[in-house]
Formats: C-alpha cells, structure tokens, sequence
C-alpha cells in the first residue's frame, strides 16, 4: 500500500459516504424533519459551518458519516426528544422509514449512474463465441498452465471444440478433474494439463479465462437498462457471498475486505485506468447499500426494524430501549471494524 492509494481512497469513501447521507438529508428536508448536523466521519468535529439549523461539518474519524436529525437516537446517542413537529419521532412512520431508506437508495443510483454512464460511453462487450481466449485470470489454473490472451482452444480430453460454449461446457463439467487442453499460439500447438477449481457459487469447474469481445456502441436508454440489470446481478452475488459466509461455505478471513484492503484495491484500480475506478466506485456503493440494509442496531436496517416493530405494537417503541439498542449496535460494529481492520493489516503482511 502507497500514498498513491491512500489519496485515491479518501476521495471514493468521501464520495459514497457524501452520496449516502445525502439521501437521509433530502428525505428528512422534504419530510419536515429539523437536520441538526450534516457530518463526514465520525465525532469528534474537526471543522465545519453552520447553516440555518445545520452544522455542515467534517469529523476526525473517516469511516464513515451520518446526518443528527432533531427527535431521533442514531450515533451521537442524544436522547432529546421534545414532541416537536419537526423533530423525528413526530412523523408517521412511513415517512421516518423514507428518510432511513433513502441513504442505501441514494448508493443504489449512484452505482447505476455510475454502470450506465461507462456502457454510454466506453460501449458494451459483446463475446464472439469464438474459442479464443482475451482475458487470463492471474493466480488462476489458466495462468499455472501457461494460456495467454489471444490463444485459440482447439481441442478438450481429445473433443474438438468449435465455439466458446463448446469450451465452457467441457471446462464447467469437469470440477476438481484433470483435463487435457490443446491450444494455438501464432501457428503453435500447444498442450497441458489443467484442474478447474469448483466455483462454489454455481457448482461449476473454472479454469480462469474470459472470451474474446466486441464492443458496440449503446443509447442513453439502452445504457440504463443494462446498468440496472447489472446491478441487479451484482447485488444477488452479493448476497449469495453473505450467505456463504454465514454458513460456513467461504471464509470470514479471507471474504471479508474493510479500508486497508479497499484502500489499496481502489489505488490498484486507479492505476488501470478512469473506467475501472468508476467501476470499482459502483461496486461499493452496492456493497455499502446492502450492508446498511442489514437488520443490526446502529445500521439504516436496524432503524428500519424497530420502525416495523413500532408498526405492528402500534406504539413507538420505548426511550430506553431504542437507547440499549443503539448502544449495544455501536458496540458490535466498532467491534467488527477493529476484527476487519487487523484482519486487512495481516493480509498486508502475509
């Protein structure tokens, strides 16, 4: 990790934290709700503005933000609630779950934004179906056996293959077994043989190659369509991955990144170009809506919870309750960001 990836980390976390609370800030003006302070990063305040009823400001802890709104029990642990009509808890609950809702929905267009303004400009790619490869994963089985872009695959366990689906099908069929692949590299033949790792995720054998493509140009609405699919597709991935996660498929330690390891990936992305941070950017502002949506204390989701809770009691639910859960809430994920942050110093040093 460099400098080089820290100058570029500060300004893509300041943008998703920006955009995210940016959401809470619109929804809570158009509901009425008093914004008291309006922060990038956690307390304590470093330097800042105040404007009418909001302290504009930025905090010394980067790791995140939140928008004080009068009337409500979020990070700063204030319990002061007067039954203002401006205050928070005044507002009928679904307008309170608007306001949570509308941080993770403000990551959400930012990523489509994001996905649809590089198929507007850089195109989309569309694969030849021609058996050649374009793309070698590094560290993957491919890479081990030598395959480099350009090469074409002639030929499987002795099966001659056509087209691209003809290789992905033989490939995909054979996870954890020993095949024969038989290239062409500039009127070469070549031949090895390779083991495709079990993809968990589809229970297919991959070798670490992706298809020679095309790129044709795409219209505004044709670029929206297909960042919105693409953010569908991604948001499932992420959450197949959670699921791994918790029932023990695939690895807390090696799954989990926090902003170490952001850090240096965004300064690695950075290197390679303007379309690939954006894309990166994209990705993680998936990631942080989904993450925020989760049902813990101290999280957009958690606030959403005791909104349903309030819902179905028809009562809000009690001062000092909301109080033990915010703090308990805040407990865990400092808790949580101590285990990522030392678990992304070791990874730096293995």
């Amino acid at each position: 990790m460099s400098l080089h990836d820290v100058l570029v980390f500060i300004p893509v976390l300041g943008l998703l934290v920006f955009v995210h609370e940016l959401g809470h800030f619109l929804a809570a003006k158009w509901a009425g709700v008093r914004v008291e302070r309006f922060s990038l990063g956690f307390p304590p305040r470093m330097i800042g503005k105040k404007i009418g009823d909001t302290d504009y400001c930025i905090s010394w802890i980067p790791l995140g933000g939140y928008v004080k709104m009068a009337g409500m029990i979020d990070e700063s642990m204030d319990s002061k609630i007067e039954g203002q009509p401006w205050e928070f808890m005044s507002k009928p609950v679904w307008k309170r779950a608007i306001i949570i809702a509308a941080g993770p929905f403000m990551n959400v267009v930012l990523a489509i934004a994001f996905f649809a303004a590089l198929h507007f400009h850089y195109g989309v790619p569309v694969p030849t179906n021609e058996p050649v490869v374009e793309q070698v994963i590094t560290g993957s089985p491919a890479e081990g056996i030598g395959l480099q872009p350009d090469d074409r695959i002639l030929a499987i366990n002795g099966a001659s293959v056509g087209t691209w689906e003809d290789l992905t099908a033989l490939i995909h069929a054979n996870p954890e077994k020993q095949i024969t692949i038989e290239w062409e590299r500039n009127g070469e033949k070549l031949q090895a043989v390779v083991t495709p790792r079990l993809d968990p995720q589809d229970q297919r054998g991959k070798i670490g190659i992706g298809p020679k493509v095309e790129i044709r140009a795409a219209g505004i609405g044709e670029s929206f369509v297909l960042a919105c699919a693409r953010s569908w597709w991604i948001t499932r991935e992420i959450g197949k991955f959670i699921g791994r996660l918790f029932s023990g498929k695939e690895s807390v330690r090696e799954g989990l990144a926090g902003p170490v390891q952001i850090m240096k990936m965004a300064g690695q992305f950075a290197r390679e170009g303007l379309a690939e941070i954006i894309n990166f950017v994209a990705l993680i502002s998936l990631q942080l809506a989904l993450l925020n949506l989760f049902p813990v204390p101290a999280l957009d989701g958690g606030h959403l919870l005791l909104l349903g809770i309030e819902k179905i009691l028809r009562r809000p639910v009690s001062l000092r309750a909301r109080l033990v859960v915010q703090q308990i809430g805040m407990a865990l994920l400092l808790a949580l960001m101590a285990f990522i942050v030392i678990n992304d110093v070791q990874k730096l040093f293995r």
